[in-house]
Parts: C-alpha cells; structure tokens; sequence
C-alpha cells in the first residue's frame, strides 16, 4: 500500500493520523478504503482525533494511473463509491469526530475536515475545493459539506476554487477554533477533556441528534429530542455518574 494510516488508542480516545507527509498526506484509494473501514468497524471510543502527519492536514486524494480501457458511467460511480463510504463512515460513527488542522486542507482533505463533527485548526491552515480549476466534477466534496455551509458559501468555494485561511473558514461555519501552531495540542486536551466528562451514552445521543434531526420538521425533531432524552436519561451509565449541578 502506498502511504498509511496510524491509529493509536488514547483511553476512549481512537486517535488517527494520515501518514504520508512527504506528499502532504494525499490520501491514495488504498488509503481512502482503510480509513473507512476503520471508521465503520470501530465501536469502543468515545471520541475520534482524525489528524495529518507533518506540514499538512491533506491536500486531495492521490492521483492513480487512470482505468484503461476508460470506464462507463456506472463502473466511474462504482469507482468513486470509496470517498462517498468513507465521508458517510466518519458520519455514521456514533463518536464525535474531531479534525485537527494544519497547513492545507484541499480537495478530499477539506472535505474530511469539514464533514467531522468539530475542527480545530492552527492559524496556518488553508482550506480549498481544486476541483473546478482542474475540469474536475466536485460533487463528492459538496456533498461532505451540503448541511455544513449555505449555498451561497458553498456554491462561491466550488466556482471560485478560492483558498481561504482559518479564520475565514471558522466565519463560514466549517471550523470551531483557531489557535496558534503551540495551542493546538492543549485546545484538543481541553476539548477531549470536556467530551470525556459526560456519559457514553449521552456524548452519542448528542451526535445523532445533532445529524438525525436535520430535515425533519420542527414537530417531528421535538418528538425525536423527547425519545433520545428519556432513553439516555434512564441510561445505568448516565445514572451511575449523575452530578447535581
């Protein structure tokens, strides 16, 4: 396989870590395939640091040699199904997802940060959708970040393949802090922590509401609330460790 995937358990913490600096983590298909995989097998963390090693976050995904003989439409979706599995994976996790960001964050790179459910990136991170530069359909990336921007934003990223900073980003929506390079690794300690204090089953609940009641009408997102909070609220788990505020 060229290039990999480092994982490293933390407590309740599944630490990941794109590892193919020298190429600023462009994630190769082989790549792209282990990392769902590992999203969609992993059950026991209560959170996820989803990180690049080196200078970047991940600037795209790697090019290959092209299909010869060149494929129809159906084997080209087929093709592309990898990316579309591994953003649903990072979705479809019970745990929080949190990307940490530095350096440049383009094409795949920037939809895998901006489809975690939290993103904290350092002063120096770039962010950018290539694709329509380079007659290049950016579907795939729109749909990691439909429910993360407006339209306008999201159309004006795509049309303009415009690069833009951290605190750019954060206006738009799609990152929650930025820090300098020296404060990235507390600002994460101090999120995990925060996380790590509530219960297993009310962190999850927070994530699939969060997501599950997106388009639902308003009626139908209360009646949803109403059921995951009796559900978690009668959780041993949660019970065991409640605190009086």
């Amino acid at each position: 396989m060229t290039g990999a995937i480092l994982t490293a358990r933390k407590g309740e913490i599944l630490d990941i870590t794109l590892d193919h600096p020298g190429r600023g983590n462009a994630a190769s298909d082989e790549m792209i395939v282990q990392l769902g995989d590992l999203l969609e097998a992993e059950t026991q963390a209560r959170l996820i640091v989803l990180r690049g090693a080196g200078d970047d976050f991940c600037i795209g995904r790697a090019a290959g040699a092209p299909p010869n003989p060149p494929p129809d439409a159906y084997q080209l979706r087929k093709l592309h199904d990898i990316v579309f599995r591994c953003y649903g994976a990072v979705r479809r996790n019970p745990a929080p997802v949190v990307s940490v960001v530095q350096g440049r964050a383009f094409g795949f790179g920037f939809a895998l940060a901006a489809v975690a459910d939290m993103t904290i990136a350092s002063e120096s991170a770039t962010f950018q959708v290539p694709e329509f530069a380079h007659n290049i359909m950016p579907t795939m990336v729109m749909s990691s970040l439909i429910d993360r921007l407006s339209v306008k934003s999201l159309e004006y990223l795509v049309y303009t393949s415009k690069i833009i900073d951290a605190n750019r980003a954060m206006t738009m929506g799609l990152v929650n802090e930025v820090v300098a390079p020296s404060e990235i690794e507390p600002t994460l300690e101090a999120l995990c922590a925060s996380i790590l204090k509530a219960s297993r089953p009310a962190v999850f609940a927070v994530k699939e509401f969060a997501l599950g009641a997106q388009g639902m009408d308003v009626e139908k997102a209360i009646k949803y609330a109403r059921s995951l909070h009796a559900m978690v609220n009668t959780s041993g788990e949660l019970r065991a460790n409640f605190r009086k505020p």
